[in-house]
């Protein structure tokens, strides 16, 4: 795994988009676990993270989720485990 430059800043909000409706939301991220379900607030969709990706804000945010911000993708899509 590479290590990001330290003196940058780790974003902590995402905006999710649901790939069925196109909705958008704005959300905070938690920085100590993954997570792998998104109810979609447009349709209700469930998102989950593609094959290869820890999570939705892998998969579907604006920004990575924190540790792969961190630490960069791990080829297995463990990195917050």
């Amino acid at each position: 795994m590479k290590t990001n430059n330290p003196a940058k800043p780790i974003e902590t909000v995402s905006i999710l988009t649901c790939p069925q409706c196109g909705h958008q939301e704005r959300e905070t991220m938690p920085t100590d676990a993954c997570q792998f379900f998104y109810d979609c607030k447009g349709c209700g969709a469930v998102l989950r993270p593609h094959p290869g990706d820890c999570c939705v804000f892998c998969s579907f945010g604006s920004v990575p989720c924190p540790p792969v911000q961190l630490h960069g993708k791990d080829p297995g899509g463990t990195c917050c485990g």
